[in-house]
């Protein structure tokens, strides 16, 4: 939870964003609020056979479930891994790279297969103040479409009160 919360807390990111960035996180780990690998490492899925990268299956890693060659690629050059992502996918899961791709990942809209930037998190969220239950309904699209969209949001709910009796600003 900490280097999720110092990874919102060095982008500035508003209230809304961390409370769905950390709904996001317990939803994708399974309320383990900590990198995850994906159950089943991608058998059967599209991105689930052997990449360009070393032969490296770009299953789901980290809170978000990164997945797919050019979301590693993605990854590694927005954060100034040079490079060190793409030679270990398993990267991902180290505790401070994994929020860092949380929280650019979700601001700048790397996610949801929208390389221009389209589903992130200032389309559905407000940058002051709280957000309502449906506007965090439509941020699911920022990771995953509207799969489980409406349990995303009750999570958001729950953090984004908890964020604020803990004085989050």
């Amino acid at each position: 939870m900490q280097a999720k919360l110092e990874a919102f807390a060095a982008a500035a990111s508003p209230l809304a964003y961390v409370a769905y960035g950390l709904a996001t996180s317990f939803h994708e780990t399974g309320a383990k609020m900590q990198p995850v690998t994906e159950i089943g490492r991608g058998r059967g899925k599209p991105y689930g056979k052997p990449g360009k990268h070393g032969g490296q299956i770009p299953y789901g890693r980290g809170d978000v479930q990164l997945t797919w060659d050019g979301n590693y690629e993605t990854a590694d050059d927005q954060l100034g891994l040079n490079g060190a992502l793409l030679g270990n996918f398993d990267l991902a899961l180290d505790t401070d790279i994994s929020a860092r791709v949380m929280v650019r990942g979700m601001t700048e809209g790397w996610f949801a297969g929208d390389k221009v930037g389209r589903h992130k998190f200032a389309r559905y969220l407000p940058a002051k103040g709280t957000a309502t239950a449906p506007k965090f309904t439509s941020a699911r699209r920022i990771i995953n479409g509207i799969d489980r969209a409406e349990m995303v949001a009750g999570y958001a709910m729950s953090f984004q009160a908890a964020l604020v009796a803990g004085g989050w600003s």
